[in-house]
C-alpha cells in the first residue's frame, strides 16, 4: 500500500481514537454512515439532468469534494473494522469484471 495512504489511515485512526469514537464503529453503523454520506453526495445532483451534472457551481464542487472525503473516511474505517484489504479486493473485483465483461462483448453493443 502506498505510504501516503498509510499516513492518512494512521491520522484517521488517531483522530477517531482521540475522541473515543471507535465504540460507535460497528459494521452496521459504518455501513449506514457510508450510505448517508453517499446520499449527501447524491443530493448535490438532485434535479440536475445528465448534462447539468457536469456544470457544478464552485460551492457545489466543494461540497461534492467534502462528501467524497467523508465516504472515503467511512470506507477506511469499515475496512479497518473488518480487516479488509481494500486494494486487494479492488484488484480481485477488476479481474472478475474483466471475465464478466470481456472487451469483445462490450464493443459489439
Amino acid at each position: 500500500m502506498c505510504k501516503e495512504l498509510d499516513e492518512i489511515k494512521q491520522k484517521l485512526s488517531v483522530f477517531r481514537d482521540d475522541r473515543d469514537w471507535k465504540r460507535y464503529h460497528s459494521p452496521k453503523n459504518l455501513a449506514e454512515a457510508i450510505s448517508i454520506e453517499s446520499n449527501e453526495l447524491l443530493e448535490i445532483f438532485l434535479w440536475k439532468d445528465g448534462k447539468d451534472s457536469w456544470d457544478l457551481t464552485d460551492t457545489e464542487m466543494e461540497n461534492a469534494k467534502q462528501e467524497i472525503a467523508d465516504v472515503f473516511i467511512y470506507i477506511s474505517y469499515f475496512c479497518d473494522e473488518l480487516n479488509v484489504d481494500l486494494f486487494e479486493k479492488v484488484k480481485k473485483k477488476i479481474r472478475l469484471n474483466e471475465v464478466k465483461h470481456p472487451i469483445e462483448c462490450e464493443k459489439d453493443k
